[in-house]
């Protein structure tokens, strides 16, 4: 079990990042990457990069076993979803941090020569972990962050409404099943027995897509606390989040139209079905009908948090209105509902 133990002021300094933090999702990718099995929807991914990674990205491999310790330096927080960003915190990791992570990494095993030079903080060993990175990224990652970022954007709005609607700990209450919050501890069911003293610092909370099972968090408990946890997926979302769209075009031209403008614009915020309906004054036929367009289109993305079904933009449907300076066309002002679910960069969960 691991267990988070919260101060009053722990409680008040939780929050959620605004959207997947790409050295994590490197880092969780490698992981499935790594697997002989794992879950079965991202199995037409694992193949799709395996068959063709470049031999410097396999390197990195190396580092991020499917089991056990992974480097914590992998995975700095930054605070941005940059990755050339996260990528230079990597590289700017100092040598005590590289011997001490290599350490547990290759514990009770010989390491790979470029494996100590790295503990070391060797320049070439650094730099070659730089292509590793990189490399990996532009193959594995870097493709499909678009489809990663609407499917995590979904399921942050779920857990923005939770917050919303019950405060912090109905959030972290109902954050994912195999975590149990009983003031003022968090309990998170994994095999290995720790403890976590938040003393103040307050928990960073990240949705992840390449996350499996269960909530993980950093090894050493004295970096600024993270708990990772999978986001809920939708078999059919994953694969279409995956794929490249021939029919982009006609589609696109299937959004032509007043309410259906309305409705995108009406997700500058998520929201469920029963929620476009009433903002815009429509029938939750209706709505669900413009959603499904929208959808189709790649614009919006969708999941089922419990009995609802949550909206939210894709980037590229951020990009389409944020193109269009947001003056899409409207229905009449008077028949537009405030937006009930504020999604905005370092909300708390």
């Amino acid at each position: 079990m691991l267990r988070f133990h919260f101060t009053s002021d722990d409680l008040a300094r939780v929050r959620i990042a605004p959207g997947p933090d790409p050295m994590w999702e490197v880092l969780l990718s490698a992981h499935v990457a790594n697997q002989r099995s794992g879950a079965s929807m991202f199995a037409p991914w694992r193949e799709r990069v395996l068959s063709g990674l470049h031999p410097a990205a396999r390197m990195l491999l190396r580092l991020t076993p499917p089991r056990g310790y992974s480097p914590d330096f992998l995975t700095p927080v930054t605070g941005t979803d940059d990755f050339e960003a996260g990528l230079d915190a990597v590289l700017s990791t100092p040598r005590p941090r590289l011997r001490n992570d290599i350490s547990l990494l290759v514990r009770g095993h010989k390491p790979h020569l470029w494996m100590r030079d790295l503990a070391d903080g060797s320049a070439p060993a650094l730099r070659g972990l730089g292509v590793a990175m990189r490399t990996y990224y532009e193959q594995a990652v870097g493709p499909y962050w678009s489809g990663i970022r609407a499917a995590v954007d979904v399921d942050r709005a779920a857990r923005t409404r939770a917050w919303v609607e019950g405060g912090t700990e109905h959030a972290l209450r109902t954050l994912h099943p195999s975590v149990r919050w009983e003031h003022p501890v968090l309990s998170v069911s994994t095999a290995a027995e720790r403890d976590v003293d938040l003393a103040g610092r307050g928990l960073l909370i990240i949705p992840s897509y390449f996350c499996q099972r269960a909530p993980i968090t950093l090894a050493d408990s004295e970096l600024p606390p993270v708990l990772l946890y999978p986001i809920m997926h939708e078999q059919a979302g994953m694969d279409r989040g995956f794929e490249t769209r021939s029919d982009g075009g006609r589609q696109l031209t299937a959004l032509l139209g007043r309410t259906r403008a309305a409705v995108l614009r009406a997700l500058r915020t998520g929201a469920t079905t029963s929620e476009i309906a009433q903002r815009l004054a429509i029938s939750p036929a209706s709505a669900s009908e413009h959603a499904t367009v929208l959808r189709n289109a790649g614009l919006i993305a969708s999941g089922r948090e419990r009995n609802t079904v949550i909206h939210a933009l894709t980037p590229l449907g951020q990009t389409l209105l944020d193109g269009c300076g947001g003056r899409v066309p409207t229905l009449p002002t008077a028949a537009v509902r405030p937006a009930a679910l504020p999604v905005t960069a370092g909300d708390p969960v």
